[in-house]
């Protein structure tokens, strides 16, 4: 998909092609038990007891461990995706699920992330403004 002429990640994510990584919210003791945490752990290499960094052909983010963490997470994820620029990264719409933040409070750390991060359709339109 694209939004306003940056290619933003698919809905719902089943499969990824070379090259891509599958980015996912977390809790601190990575125990993926629910939504996108339980397909990064099925489908894409999420390591259980891991809550946060590459994983397999994943990345998880600290979601539900305070909004200091989860900021310092989104941080380290976006030098990290900075680091890598071979890589594509699926971003799902972390933080706003059972870690209950609003996506207005979250996509705005992702404002400026790299191209190589496709944000969630739901977070693209809040960027714009």
């Amino acid at each position: 998909m694209v939004h306003d002429g940056r290619r933003t990640s698919p809905r719902r994510i089943t499969d990824l092609a070379e090259g891509e990584v599958f980015v996912f919210g977390s809790n601190a003791s990575g125990a993926h038990g629910a939504g996108a945490a339980l397909t990064a752990y099925e489908r894409f290499g999420a390591v259980w007891g891991q809550g946060h960094g590459l994983q397999g052909r994943s990345y998880g983010i600290d979601t539900m461990s305070g909004w200091d963490a989860l900021v310092a997470d989104v941080r380290e994820f976006l030098a990290f995706a900075r680091e890598h620029p071979e890589l594509t990264f699926l971003l799902t719409p972390v933080g706003t699920g059972i870690a209950g933040w609003d996506a207005a409070e979250v996509a705005p750390l992702f404002v400026d992330a790299p191209d190589n991060v496709l944000l969630p359709e739901s977070f693209a339109p809040l960027l714009d403004r």
